[in-house]
């Protein structure tokens, strides 16, 4: 009951702001809409559709969507910011000249066809039993799931633009979540003919773009011992009293490579997350004693199929699960899933201060505000058996359950050799893969005699040795290691159809002349109970004709590594999946999942960035290596990582500019992205220099902290469908909004410095190969070669009590030190000479921020003061 009073009341609130922001956005096009391109028909049909306030910029951000006769027009989306009905910025996605454009506004296909187009289309199998549920409103229709998604399947009319937007066709826009979840497409299907217009896809992969000779090429470096201690680290801010303590390899820890595990006791933040981790009521009391709550249902969906089992914690919420990595993952995934629910709950905590909050959009299942929608936790699936070598992030609109699937990765160095033939000619030790599903091998060797599986061919396969028909000799199999060969039919059933029939364990043949490879579980695997490996084509062809020839055949199985790799214990993989859903929520509105699809745009950048930003240490360094992932493709920790280059400031170690989105070799979207996280990586290392580093993520006042607040500043400020000169507007926009743009002009000398200068032009957005780099400043900070450069001045300490020292790396001479207040009153004044380091003692300011400007005959410097 709770909710449904939040959800009507801030649906009342929604209703009466959003009419306010009408007359305001009205009066503004009514204005400026000459200048826009745009007619007066053009914006008579205006729809806002999301809103929401920002404390730090104290804007509201106002999503609106352009409509013709009452049907939207797909991403044509018009963002305000605006404080005191006064638009402080706008991001017009409007497109002028609409009723010279549309094709028609009456459709002649049903949703119900258009479900059945698309299905087609996307090579999926007919729709069952599409039923119509509820009444349809304005064109928008909710069907049943057809037996091909998961969820129920929406649909509504909308008009399609081509990419140059001269053209509009009346389309059905429809989104469809795959079974296996591999893919939620959201597909506008020509309401004419039926023809497939355009393609999204929600789902966002962590794909790796390096060369796969230079992975797995090292032995994993990691910490196997665990911190015993209950974790002393103090927050400084309060936390709420559950009792809850987790096993993990807490942040700033990047995976186990980069520091041990540690229990961490009730570390869910106050404001984020005030009744603790595992409550959805909004009532003192934990809900669930799993690691499920109010931000993230983790559970081990070992069969792919998104169900599984949560770790448990009883009454007492103790998490305390031991890592032992010497083992294949299963044997640690109640350790696995627990620390995926922490890292979900850290980013959901952490970036909540920063403005991804519940009137943004964020993932919850309760609101407890009462803003945004809920019903919306992240559901975390921990050793998906539906993939290896990967990890994804489904980001649907709001109120829609995001997913995000975590992989186990192959081990690191050459395959062990878990098989030993004891007897005949054959005996020896063979290389082997694991399958991904099973119980894994054993440490305590079993021996059995080998035993060839013969089936009866009565379905598609033609080969009697592969498993997948009915067994012919299952008398034959009982208490033996069954062979059978790669084929027509899933890897799960072949050994689950095997251990029906009694085999202790099961060795696959691979049927193509190439490594084995770890086997996926397919729809049944997760009932498996036996160990299954894969041999290569030669070995195995050997042991199937020998056997074919009456031989008997003693073989051991036994656990002797590599180990695969956990997904869920590298941090900066979790922390960039859930970044997908922050830059999706955040840009073009929480109910707008389509507004980074474009070929340019950052997703992987962000992503990256949101990664790298929360494992920092006090102790590194702007040129350290930052490789992305290289915990799980077994590099040491200042390798490449699954990047082209390791992130830093070095253009030794990164020269990537602007330019290089142009090259093909650079892959879209995961090549472009690592370009943009480059460039904000720089800023961030930039505003440390200037403000220093904070190691408190949640209230912290460093440069750190001032980036990520920029960050998602500028996300909630850039259009739908952005590129790099977009987004470096959106950035230099937030500052300005937040502090009065103290910082424009380091930001725009890092941007600068990476070849998105000035003069630099994205070209369109959806195309990846017109980009134009430049190198240039803005004249106001070009004015003299000391004009406000991010390299000139260093002010410590800061936050400071008053005694401030001032250094000038060049003679400047005669210069004023000028404090200002936030309402822009001057509390300080000093003239000094600037030679190397002088002293300020400016101890009479209160606490509070403060802007502190040097200036000299040819050069300005602006940076933000914090007396404590």
């Amino acid at each position: 009951m709770k909710k449904t009073i939040f959800l009507f009341a801030f649906l009342c609130v929604s209703l009466v702001q959003a009419q306010d922001f009408l007359g305001v956005i009205n009066s503004y096009f009514n204005e400026h809409r000459t200048q826009l391109g745009l007619s007066a028909q053009d914006v008579s049909d205006i729809h806002i559709y999301n809103q929401h306030f920002s404390k730090s910029t104290s804007v509201n951000h106002v999503y609106t969507a352009q409509r013709y006769q009452g049907i939207e027009v797909f991403n044509a989306i018009a963002n305000f910011a605006i404080a005191n009905n006064v638009v402080r910025h706008i991001e017009n996605g409007f497109i002028g000249q609409l009723s010279q454009k549309v094709n028609t506004t009456n459709p002649t296909l049903t949703p119900q066809q258009a479900i059945q187009k698309a299905a087609l289309h996307l090579g999926l199998n007919t729709p069952v039993g599409l039923e119509l549920l509820g009444t349809p409103e304005n064109n928008k229709y909710v069907f049943s799931n057809g037996n091909i998604s998961q969820e129920n399947i929406n649909v509504k009319l909308v008009l399609q633009p081509n990419d140059e937007a001269t053209f509009l066709r009346l389309a059905w826009d429809l989104d469809i979540h795959l079974k296996d979840g591999s893919h939620w497409y959201s597909a506008r299907i020509d309401a004419q003919n039926g023809q497939l217009l355009n393609t999204h896809d929600w789902v966002s992969s962590c794909n790796y773009d390096a060369d796969s000779t230079q992975i797995h090429n090292h032995t994993i470096a990691t910490t196997n011992e665990s911190v015993l201690l209950k974790s002393t680290i103090k927050r400084n801010f309060m936390t709420p009293n559950d009792g809850s303590s987790y096993r993990v390899f807490a942040m700033p820890n990047e995976s186990p490579s980069h520091g041990l595990d540690e229990v961490v006791s009730e570390p869910a933040n106050a404001i984020a997350s005030p009744f603790g981790w595992h409550d959805t009521n909004g009532v003192a009391g934990p809900e669930f004693t799993i690691t499920r709550g109010n931000n993230v249902r983790a559970r081990a969906d070992l069969a792919g199929n998104n169900g599984g089992n949560s770790a448990e914690g009883g009454a007492g919420l103790d998490f305390d699960f031991a890592f032992d990595l010497d083992q294949q993952p299963l044997g640690y995934i109640d350790a696995a899933t627990t620390n995926l629910f922490y890292w979900n709950n850290i980013m959901h905590d952490v970036w909540y201060q920063y403005g991804f909050d519940e009137a943004s959009g964020n993932f919850q299942e309760f609101n407890y505000t009462g803003l945004g929608v809920g019903n919306d936790s992240v559901n975390a699936d921990a050793q998906d058996g539906s993939g290896t070598n990967n990890a994804n992030f489904s980001s649907p609109p709001e109120g829609n359950k995001p997913r995000m699937q975590m992989f186990l990765w192959s081990a690191a160095g050459p395959p062990g050799n878990p098989l030993t033939i004891n007897n005949g000619p054959l005996a020896g030790n063979y290389t082997a893969t694991s399958a991904t599903f099973g119980p894994g091998l054993p440490i305590v060797p079993l021996t059995a005699d080998l035993a060839l599986v013969l089936d009866d061919d009565a379905g598609v396969s033609t080969d009697p040795n592969d498993g997948c028909d009915n067994i012919t000799n299952g008398p034959s199999l009982v208490g033996k290691i069954v062979v059978i060969r790669r084929g027509e039919c899933e890897f799960g059933f072949k050994v689950l159809a095997a251990e029906t029939q009694g085999a202790v364990a099961v060795i696959i043949v691979n049927n193509v002349p190439a490594a084995p490879i770890a086997m996926g579980p397919g729809a049944v695997g997760g009932s498996v109970t036996i160990p299954s490996i894969m041999v290569n084509q030669a070995d195995g062809e050997a042991i199937i004709l020998s056997l074919s020839n009456g031989d008997t055949i003693n073989g051991t199985l036994v656990e002797t590594g590599p180990f695969q790799l956990d997904g869920d214990l590298d941090n900066g993989i979790i922390a960039h999946e859930y970044g997908h859903g922050i830059s999706t929520r955040l840009t073009g509105g929480a109910f707008n999942s389509n507004c980074l699809q474009n070929a340019e745009q950052m997703g992987e950048g962000w992503s990256d960035w949101f990664g790298l930003m929360l494992t920092m240490k006090a102790s590194d360094t702007p040129e350290q290596r930052r490789g992305i992932g290289t915990f799980v493709i077994g590099q040491p920790n200042d390798g490449i990582g699954i990047r082209p280059a390791p992130y830093s400031t070095s253009f030794a170690v990164n020269p990537f500019t602007y330019g290089a989105t142009n090259n093909g070799n650079i892959s879209q979207p995961h090549g472009i992205g690592f370009v943009w996280a480059t460039m904000l990586w720089d800023l961030n290392w930039a505003l440390i220099n200037e403000y220093g580093f904070d190691p408190d993520f949640y209230n912290g006042t460093g440069g750190n902290n001032i980036a990520m607040q920029l960050v998602i500043d500028a996300l909630k400020l850039q259009p739908c469908s952005p590129g790099f000169v977009n987004g470096r507007d959106a950035i230099l926009q937030a500052d300005l909004l937040a502090n009065g743009g103290a910082n424009t002009c380091l930001i725009w000398n890092v941007f600068a410095n990476r070849g998105l200068g000035f003069s630099a032009s994205q070209g369109g957005s959806n195309n990846r190969f017109d980009q134009v780099e430049a190198f240039d400043l803005p004249v106001e900070c070009s004015l003299g070669s000391l004009d406000q450069s991010l390299n000139n001045f260093r002010i410590f300490p800061n936050p400071s009590n008053g005694n401030i020292y001032i250094t000038s790396r060049i003679d400047v001479g005669d210069s004023t030190i000028s404090i200002f207040d936030i309402n822009g009153r001057k509390v300080f004044s000093q003239d000094v000479s600037m030679d190397g380091t002088i002293q300020v003692n400016a101890q009479g300011l209160k606490t509070g921020l403060y802007l502190i400007k040097i200036e000299g005959d040819n050069f300005t410097h602006n940076a933000k003061l914090i007396i404590k």
